[in-house]
Parts: structure tokens; C-alpha cells; sequence
């Protein structure tokens, strides 16, 4: 089972958070923006872009934090963090 923590942030305080949950037989890769696009719909989000910097923080840590440098559209919260917290 494949599951991605995310987690929305204001003011230091978490204020949206969702657990998506993948038990299919695609590749890492694809679960982990299967599950961001599950986000996004979730918390009526357009995709954040992933920069050099998130992607090498995502690799080192599974878990990486999606500023507004992410976004093209003007977000109304400090970050969104995804954490993969299980994999097969």
C-alpha cells in the first residue's frame, strides 16, 4: 500500500489535511502525481510546478513543501507538504 500525507499550512498551523491512499502496481513515480492530482482536485488546487530544489528535497526526505514559488495562481496559505508515510 502506497500512502501520501498531505498537509496544508497558515500562519504555522496546519489547516487542510488529507491522506490518499494507492494499492495499484503502477511504478513510484506514478503514484506519487496520481496522488497530487488527487490533492489538488481535493483541496481545489492547480498543480504546483516542481522546481530543482523541491525535487532534490523530495528525494533526500520523501516529503518536500510546495511555497508559493510553486504556484502560477496567488495561493491563500504559506505551503502545502506531501510526505509519502507508506510504500509497498
Amino acid at each position: 500500500m502506497f500512502r501520501m500525507w498531505a498537509k496544508i499550512f497558515e500562519s504555522n498551523r496546519m489547516i487542510k489535511d488529507t491522506v490518499i491512499c494507492d494499492g495499484g502496481q503502477d511504478t513510484r513515480t506514478h503514484k506519487i502525481f496520481a496522488a497530487l492530482d488527487q490533492i489538488c482536485g481535493e483541496f481545489d488546487l492547480e498543480k504546483p510546478i516542481w522546481l530543482d530544489s523541491t525535487i532534490a528535497e523530495f528525494k533526500r526526505h520523501d516529503k518536500v513543501r510546495f511555497t508559493q514559488d510553486n504556484f502560477i495562481e496567488t495561493i491563500d496559505f504559506d505551503y502545502l507538504e506531501i510526505h509519502v508515510i507508506e510504500e509497498d
